[in-house]
């Protein structure tokens, strides 16, 4: 009964506080201290345990990476990386637009933000598949779609939050009787288990890209690969490609952190930015640090009141009344994971990512840690799950940025975005039926 009427005060709270047109951070914080409240205790262990949340050091990633992307985009380094994706689209058909889902990988790879992504992207790519013949609505579909692989190629911004989360959670000595002993969480291991993932999405949307290519007449370049512009572009785009590179090397080779690699990436985006490229300049750099400071501490104002509501539902033991409710209604392994990636669909639509991985992984790792599930597989199919949200109605964070960037309306963008959604949810249930497509590269390198 006291656990029916946390959940009720929680999310009850919660909900009509977002309803209301509340900020996320004060329908958490507001539906926590509520249910401090009720159960008596002291609200300062409230703040104690905010402000603990926010102290680990594996955090001081999270705006490093923002500082790094922003860094990059000032120094050149994306735009090259953007042409350098451009010059193989050659006569492919769609090869324009299966270069702009490229172009979104390779700055995946260095920013960790699906929005960020779609807009860098976007403002090269949109213009050049316009001026190749493609319709507007389309160009800005298959931006928007692909931006999402920004938070899936690894470094990934969620994938910090979800290793944050995920941390500090004890496994059921019931699952570990069961199942054994399971592995633990680290923010590398994601990292290193994101990147097949995010290839197998990446092909998906390439295979339905060529399809609707194909079938509305957008051909490639009738002379066939301009093998000296490919050349040119690698000579220009030479240290933006090291920068990928330079952060997935040294996370994967076990050289430093993520946490150490993201300080690299800074101090290498300065580096090039400064002296090869030379359009690095001091009004950019405080840009960038202004864009960092507002977007860190919009993150981290989530995470203070999301973990306190995350501690409320385990001490309350809610994610084990979740666990044995799914449980009871089937055990078959297939038809939970079922459940569970419609479950985070949903949300996505209606969620901002990084507050729904902090108040679901304390609810959801628990079910599957009792079905056996690898707690690494099941974060990249949470962030995987996720990141389809930022191109799906009605939050769609990449629809409005492509949105904007054509200057048509969101809801042309959003229907010819839909077909690419639906491809990149039959992928995401490919990663979860085949667990070694996320769990093979950590084994290879020994994690």
């Amino acid at each position: 009964m006291a656990e029916s009427s946390i959940v009720l005060i929680l999310f009850g709270s919660f909900l009509v506080l977002l309803v209301m047109g509340a900020p996320v951070t004060v329908s958490l914080g507001v539906a926590a201290l509520a249910s401090f409240l009720y159960l008596d205790q002291n609200p300062i262990k409230f703040v104690q345990i905010a402000f603990t949340s926010v102290g680990s050091f594996p955090l001081m990633a999270l705006p490093s990476f923002i500082l790094a992307g922003a860094l990059m985009e000032a120094a050149g380094i994306s735009k090259r990386l953007v042409n350098l994706a451009e010059s193989f689209a050659g006569p492919v058909t769609g090869g324009i637009s299966a270069a702009a889902v490229l172009a979104c990988m390779f700055f995946g790879a260095i920013s960790g933000s699906g929005p960020a992504t779609t807009a860098a992207v976007g403002m090269l790519m949109i213009p050049a598949m316009v001026k190749r013949g493609y319709d507007k609505g389309y160009a800005s579909a298959i931006t928007a779609s692909s931006g999402g692989l920004g938070i899936v190629i690894p470094p990934s911004i969620p994938m910090v939050i979800f290793g944050i989360s995920a941390i500090g959670l004890t496994v059921p000595p019931e699952a570990i009787a069961v199942h054994g002993e399971f592995q633990s969480v680290s923010i590398s291991k994601l990292f290193i288990a994101g990147f097949l993932p995010g290839v197998v999405m990446s092909a998906c949307i390439l295979t339905m890209n060529y399809f609707r290519c194909k079938k509305a007449g957008y051909m490639g370049t009738e002379g066939g690969w301009d093998i000296a512009h490919i050349i040119d572009a690698f000579r220009t785009g030479f240290w933006s490609i090291l920068a990928p590179l330079v952060i997935l090397g040294g996370i994967y080779s076990g050289f430093f952190t993520p946490t150490e690699s993201a300080i690299v990436a800074i101090f290498y985006t300065l580096f090039v930015g400064a002296f090869i490229h030379k359009e690095l300049s001091w009004q950019d750099l405080f840009r960038s640090l202004e864009t960092t400071t507002w977007l860190s501490g919009r993150v981290l104002l989530i995470l203070f009141t999301a973990t306190v509501f995350g501690r409320l539902l385990v001490e309350n033991q809610i994610p084990a009344i979740v666990a044995e409710s799914m449980l009871s209604l089937t055990d078959n392994l297939y038809i939970i994971w079922f459940m569970i990636i419609a479950f985070l669909l949903f949300v996505g639509m209606f969620m901002e990512t990084l507050a729904a991985i902090m108040i679901l992984t304390p609810v959801l790792l628990p079910v599957t840690y009792n079905l056996g599930i690898d707690p690494i597989h099941f974060g990249i199919i949470m962030v995987c799950s996720l990141s389809i949200g930022f191109s799906t109605p009605p939050l769609g964070e990449n629809l409005f940025v492509a949105s904007g960037i054509s200057n048509i309306s969101l809801e042309e963008v959003t229907v010819k975005a839909l077909p690419f959604a639906a491809m990149s949810t039959l992928a995401v249930f490919i990663i979860a039926f085949f667990p070694e497509i996320a769990l093979f590269l950590p084994r290879a390198f020994g994690y």
